[in-house]
């Protein structure tokens, strides 16, 4: 394993060693998610990984950043909304855990609970200075591995689990540093449902209602995302290796199929190799022969 991957691991799990009351990152929570600190605690107790940022999933209303001055094609300046956390938004509410459905029964209290005050929308006289919007985010995890083969098993793992998206950098140059990203876009959604006003006031733009039907998809997309860490998680760790066979409606996954081809031609290589060997021992007294594998050579092991 290299000694530079060693020393960042080290570096790494000392500042997760710290208590969640002194720890802080650049998330709204400021430290690891008890949804996923298992996982992470899983995945850096292996020699060639250690986790560099991760977030269990979240539903969350934020209010975006302050408009700025865009400059348009025909030169006149137009506004354009800082989306991201670093651009003065501000959150209204984050959980890591889906919202519990009798705290929202009563009426009024789903725009309470977010705090959103009530409106339909903004008057035609008085345009919105700043939207809030009402997000599902599922987990997202980077993972920096020890060598460019450690982080295609992590990637294989993700993609096998539905984190469709997820991907490889940091893999060129002299001293590469494989960085691997889980996540999907499949799960996630994002809504405008509430506006600030000249005043300042956050007012809703969509019925409560609607805002209960909303609470109600990111609770099932938590359960889905629930569902695919786990999946995750048996994958990287190696847990749910299992020939098609064991697949009761016949069908396999495709990364699992594409391992087990792997292994049938390697075995039928060393088949042939054996056969091979054997066949040049018998005949040796005829004629000179190739060294044995030279017609079939074995790839040296992952």
């Amino acid at each position: 394993m290299p000694n530079r991957f060693d020393e960042r691991k080290r570096k790494i799990l000392e500042q997760l060693a710290i208590p969640d009351q002194e720890y802080t990152d650049l998330s709204p929570k400021g430290s690891v998610d008890e949804g996923v600190r298992e996982l992470c605690d899983k995945i850096n107790g292996l020699d060639d990984y250690v986790t560099t940022s991760s977030c269990a999933g979240r539903v969350a209303v934020f209010l975006e950043g302050a408009l700025k001055s865009n400059t348009a094609e025909d030169g006149e300046p137009g506004p354009m909304a800082i989306q991201g956390g670093k651009g003065g938004g501000r959150w209204l509410y984050v959980s890591h855990e889906p919202v519990a459905a009798c705290r929202l029964q009563s009426d009024g209290s789903t725009y309470e609970f977010f705090g959103i005050g009530r409106q339909d929308g903004p008057s035609s006289s008085e345009p919105p200075s700043r939207f809030v919007h009402f997000k599902f985010e599922p987990m997202i995890l980077h993972i920096l591995a020890s060598s460019l083969e450690s982080a295609q098993h992590v990637h294989s793992a993700a993609m096998s689990a539905g984190f469709r998206e997820s991907g490889i950098s940091g893999i060129t140059g002299p001293a590469p540093t494989p960085m691997v990203a889980v996540r999907t876009q499949g799960l996630a959604f994002d809504c405008i449902v509430a506006y600030e006003d000249s005043r300042g006031n956050i007012k809703a733009m969509v019925s409560e209602d609607y805002m209960q039907s909303l609470v109600t998809i990111a609770n099932q997309r938590f359960v889905v995302n629930k569902d695919r860490k786990e999946r995750f998680r048996r994958a990287l760790l190696n847990l749910d290796s299992k020939p098609v066979a064991e697949y009761s409606d016949g069908w396999e996954p495709a990364d699992v199929r594409r391992e087990r081809k792997r292994a049938e031609g390697l075995r039928r290589r060393e088949e042939l190799r054996q056969g091979e060997t054997e066949m040049v021992r018998r005949v040796s007294d005829c004629h000179e022969a190739d060294s044995p594998g030279g017609l079939f050579p074995v790839d040296a092991p992952p």
